[in-house]
């Protein structure tokens, strides 16, 4: 493989997996909610240019596997870069001046202590909710004869104008397995030996879940340059 800076300042992104919560705590003894997420190394398995595709972005591959669990065009895609065997893949947007090259490895210390993040990942499933836990719907009256209609949803629609149930109702239905993204997570703990990143706050899906942390959209310090 090719001899490439293992990390790139321009690139503020990252795929990872969830470990778990803790907490912190700081010198004066207050304690800090923080999700682990055991983030790179991953490696730039392809380079895509305004020239050619229109875009600039970079993919990254992450997590280690046997070559017999991808398919052979996955397998020519990762050997054209010089990459190991990855099973999941992303792209990131990035400059068409940033200096991230195929076959480059990125850590964690892109990161740095105090940094905003943004963490998308797939929530929890729940299976079949109604809308009281899907919604958030009060109910039913608890009293007064109501003897079944205390999660009940309550009238749905019209009657023969329109004579139908609007687009977009909400009722009751499967929740969550859906891509969720938490904005604006501060950095507290950036562990390069031990590849771990630890955010403030919970962040979408379940432990061993795959995450993808980039540089806050919304962070008004580092689009003003302070």
């Amino acid at each position: 493989m090719a001899a490439f800076p293992k990390t790139s300042t321009m690139l503020k992104g990252i795929l990872g997996k969830k470990v778990g919560m803790t907490q912190i705590f700081d010198a004066e003894g207050r304690v800090t909610p923080v999700t682990l997420i055991e983030a790179g190394p991953c490696f730039v398995t392809q380079r895509k240019s305004f020239e050619k595709d229109g875009y600039s972005s970079v993919q990254l591959g992450f997590m280690e596997v046997a070559e017999k669990k991808l398919s052979k065009p996955e397998l020519g895609h990762l050997k054209r870069s010089k990459t190991p065997s990855l099973k999941h893949l992303r792209e990131f947007r990035i400059s068409e001046q940033d200096d991230v090259q195929e076959g480059q490895e990125i850590n964690v210390d892109v990161f740095n202590v105090g940094d905003l993040v943004d963490v998308s990942g797939v929530s929890k499933g729940k299976g079949f909710a109604g809308v009281v836990k899907r919604h958030g719907f009060a109910g039913g009256a608890k009293t007064h004869g109501a003897s079944d209609r205390h999660r009940a949803p309550g009238s749905v629609g019209a009657g023969t104008t329109p004579g139908r149930v609007f687009k977009g109702m909400r009722m009751g239905g499967r929740m969550g397995g859906k891509k969720v993204t938490t904005l604006n997570l501060e950095v507290v703990l950036v562990d390069s030996g031990r590849n771990l990143l630890a955010v403030k706050g919970a962040i979408p899906g379940g432990k061993n879940g795959l995450v993808v942390i980039r540089g806050a959209i919304k962070d008004k310090k580092a689009s003003e340059g302070v």
